[in-house]
């Protein structure tokens, strides 16, 4: 029998899967071609720790979660990071002459590799099965930023003799070696790498009096990484310039440029602003990993009245589609993923950015550029002598690119955008602002879309909490005033909103090493979507005064975007003050 025949016996003998769970298992990894571990976990199965505790049984090893363990260096570094990375594997702990090794997969050539290191000193190891979560807790502190950063550092102040702490004034340039040495670019490219492998969507190098800040942009907050000496400031702003080929010798107006790096073996856009401040230039960089692909509508978390409403929107042949929120609420990626549902051999998609945020094959995907007067206007006059038969338009900023739309939507497109409203009814009205006619509107509009992107609660470390009187009172309203039945779709033993808010656990965040002690990982949209039908046209195209959602509620079933969040708090997705934060700023 061999250790994944023994590992499914063993599970069964758990209970955790039954004998028909276990075949059917066998044939899925062997179809996909997929690890058992991997899929296990990746069904959500069971526990990555807990399956590596039955593994290590299987192994006959034991077991150690290494998921919150600090490591003391000199113990990390027994192990060189190469060897540690090609085998993974990680020495974690040593007692007197016992080293302890721990392994995520059982490996001959990774032991004679230890064997070998440990021969000089005659070291007894004990070897430990491992999960991959742990192994890579603990490999992530060979490449702590701060030791990295310090020691390029120590380099620069080695080259140049003289103190890290001496500062340079600010009439001083920058010379060329500054900006091109090791040191500086060493600093630079551990910044981006730390920000890419954070999964930071901005970086922001901001200079202060005695010193310069790094933060980075995770799940929609700004988190210091770490702080530079003032001396290295303007040297590292110097170097990103030239990497994005921008000015070095204007210092007083804002530039914008890009740049493309490779950051662990993948291409990385990067879009650079500077902004010149009292004491210095500001540097923020927009992370584009156009590599990564874009997540699904489900992944991004919309409930079922949603994804059906976008699914029959999504169906049309012409009109408008709309997706609207605030900066940062996740509307391109909502767009990015109709796109990938709609992009089939038979239809021609053109798109219209800024920036292009994921590349999708099989779409025609421009990158509009304003200074040269390439903009979303002249770009959607060029698009439509290119036979689409479905737009995407990144935002309609102005009146031109509104009206545009709507002609384009008439001729037998279906033209996907995006608006800054806080609410999907908002969009009639802002449209309106830009002097579209009531008729053409009425005729064109079909869905709009109005979200949030709420962080998601770390699964490791979310904790069941109670909330306070006023909380459950609000929530329970907002349930109250929401239609059931779509209500019973999200929460399958629903029956009122009293009932839903004492049987679900509410939850809290925490903070541990694998959220980074934010007590949140990843994010999940909160949304509200209105189909315009015709009792909706019908009084858009009167002017209607009574044009609200009270009237969308007398028409279609309707979720608003803070009952969405009390679903995604009762589901345990995220915390209500979550909810708050990005409903209510």
């Amino acid at each position: 029998m061999d250790k994944n025949e023994q590992l499914l016996s063993l599970l069964q003998a758990k209970k955790i899967i039954s004998a028909d769970k276990a075949a059917e298992i066998k044939k899925l990894i062997l179809k996909n071609k997929e690890s058992l571990s991997s899929f296990l976990v990746g069904q959500k199965i069971i526990d990555e720790e807990k399956l590596t505790e039955f593994r290590a049984e299987v192994f006959n090893l034991p077991y150690y979660n290494l998921t919150n363990e600090e490591v003391p260096e000199a113990i990390l570094n027994f192990l060189p990071e190469e060897i540690a990375k090609t085998y993974k594997i990680v020495c974690f702990g040593r007692e007197e002459k016992v080293l302890k090794i721990g392994l995520v997969e059982p490996n001959l050539k990774a032991m004679e590799a230890i064997n070998f290191l440990t021969a000089d000193d005659k070291s007894q190891v004990k070897y430990f099965l491992v999960s991959a979560a742990g192994w890579q807790k603990v490999f992530k502190q060979y490449q702590k930023i701060e030791q990295e950063i310090s020691s390029a550092l120590e380099v620069k102040a080695k080259e140049e003799g003289e103190e890290l702490v001496t500062v340079k004034t600010d009439s001083e340039e920058v010379s060329a070696e500054d900006i091109n040495s090791a040191p500086v670019s060493r600093i630079v490219s551990v910044i981006i790498r730390h920000a890419v492998e954070a999964r930071a969507s901005d970086i922001h190098i901001e200079p202060y009096a005695n010193d310069s800040r790094v933060r980075y942009r995770i799940d929609g907050i700004l988190h210091t990484s770490l702080s530079l000496p003032k001396s290295v400031h303007n040297a590292i702003i110097a170097r990103i310039k030239v990497l994005a080929k921008l000015k070095l010798d204007e210092t007083r107006i804002p530039q914008d440029g890009r740049i493309r790096l490779v950051v662990n073996n993948r291409e990385v856009d990067f879009r650079i602003s500077t902004l010149p401040l009292v004491n210095r230039e500001k540097v923020v960089m927009r992370i584009l990993d156009t590599s990564k692909g874009a997540p699904s509508l489900e992944q991004l978390g919309f409930n079922k009245l949603a994804l059906r409403r976008i699914e029959e929107g999504s169906k049309k042949t012409s009109g408008i589609f709309l997706v609207t929120g605030p900066t940062g609420s996740g509307k391109t990626t909502t767009l990015y993923a109709m796109l990938n549902i709609l992009n089939q051999e038979g239809v021609n998609i053109s798109t219209l950015e800024d920036p292009i945020e994921y590349e999708i094959k099989g779409i025609n995907q421009s990158q509009v550029r304003p200074k040269i007067g390439f903009s979303f206007a002249s770009g959607l006059r060029s698009i439509l002598r290119q036979d689409p038969n479905i737009i995407m338009v990144g935002e309609i900023r102005d009146e031109e690119t509104a009206e545009l739309s709507i002609h384009s939507s008439l001729t037998g497109h279906l033209v996907l955008s995006t608006l800054h409203t806080n609410d999907a009814l908002g969009a009639v009205f802002r449209l309106l602002d830009m002097k579209i006619e009531r008729f053409l509107l009425a005729s064109t509009l079909k869905t709009v879309i109005a979200q949030r992107l709420a962080r998601r609660l770390c699964p490791h470390c979310k904790k069941e909490t109670k909330l306070s009187p006023d909380a459950i009172a609000e929530m329970t309203a907002e349930l109250q005033n929401a239609p059931a039945e779509v209500i019973k779709q999200e929460l399958s033993e629903f029956s009122t909103p009293e009932q839903a808010l004492a049987k679900y656990k509410i939850f809290q965040a925490v903070g541990c090493p694998r959220c980074e002690n934010t007590g949140y990982s990843d994010r999940v949209a909160i949304a509200e979507v209105i189909e315009i039908n015709d009792a909706l046209r019908e009084l858009i195209n009167n002017g209607d005064q009574n044009l609200n959602i009270e009237a969308v509620k007398k028409t279609e079933e309707f979720l608003s975007i803070k009952q969405d969040g009390v679903l995604k708090v009762l589901q345990g997705q995220t915390s209500w003050e979550e909810v708050l934060r990005v409903v209510e700023s």
